[in-house]
């Protein structure tokens, strides 16, 4: 793909997402005073176009190397049988894995001091919208992404299934983190929703709801949280920089409150 190719089709994205995205939160908002271009906005965006038009591509690449590189791995008996399977077993099989890998990568994300000091660039939005969920260092993207892809391609779930359930997954992603807040009832059990995503984004550290698809894994392991109200507030405790290019080198500097922090953490 050249660059100008490239550069349309995340002009394309950005107007597609905000197609879709941007009508559900003016019907169904969680915050409604919130405007369209709050506080952070030209921040959300360059990580959206980072994402795009760079990182992306960066993850994809470490990914096809490292898929490729533990292919052989497993016997291929075995690989073969997996993708012999119906594809609507495949993916049921590849969301349950990953989700339950998820949940648990997820959660060292917030309790690792090291890893949450990559996951905290995400966090520390104090606005959540379709846009901010793109939020998110490359680092922390190639940990996510791992964890969700190379288990599957290890087990011989063909590079298909797992394509479609990633673009599938990354709309979801951008659904739950959407200023939007629908009555969806006791549904809300079994399917994943903006209302507990933003209660993960409470300026708690430990606020819970680390599942992504399904809060099932949240109910199991006692971490579901559900408030019948917005947070107040989204963010985190720590001072981090306001800007794309300061928010990518946060992780590699260390502050004494986040020092103090990851003390902290370590020791409970």
């Amino acid at each position: 793909m050249n660059v100008i190719h490239l550069i349309l089709s995340t002009a394309g994205s950005l107007l597609f997402l905000g197609l879709i995205f941007r009508p559900l939160e003016m019907a169904f908002p969680a915050k409604k005073p919130q405007r369209f271009f709050r506080p952070g906005w030209g921040t959300d965006l360059c990580f959206f176009l980072g994402q795009y038009l760079l990182w992306s591509g960066v993850v994809l690449w470490l990914l096809g190397h490292l898929g490729g590189w533990i292919n052989g791995w497993m016997p291929g008996e075995f690989r073969g049988m997996v993708s012999s399977q119906p594809w609507w077993l495949q993916a049921f099989e590849v969301i349950l894995l990953s989700d339950l890998l998820i949940y648990w990568g997820h959660r060292l994300q917030h309790r690792v001091p090291w890893l949450w000091r990559f996951h905290s660039v995400h966090h520390s939005s104090e606005h959540l919208d379709w846009l901010a969920a793109h939020r998110e260092h490359p680092l922390d993207t190639v940990y996510t992404m791992g964890l969700i892809n190379l288990p599957a391609l290890l087990l011989g779930f063909p590079i298909e299934t797992l394509a479609a359930l990633a673009a599938f997954r990354g709309l979801w992603a951008i659904y739950i983190h959407s200023n939007v807040r629908l009555p969806i009832g006791p549904l809300r059990w079994f399917i994943g929703a903006p209302e507990l995503h933003h209660w993960h984004h409470h300026r708690s550290r430990d606020a819970g709801n680390y599942a992504n698809i399904s809060p099932l894994m949240d109910i199991v392991f006692r971490t579901y949280r559900c408030p019948d109200h917005e947070p107040e507030a989204f963010g985190i405790e720590e001072p981090i920089s306001g800007s794309y290019p300061g928010q990518l080198l946060h992780p590699f500097r260390r502050t004494g409150k986040t020092r103090s922090a990851d003390d902290g953490n370590e020791m409970g």
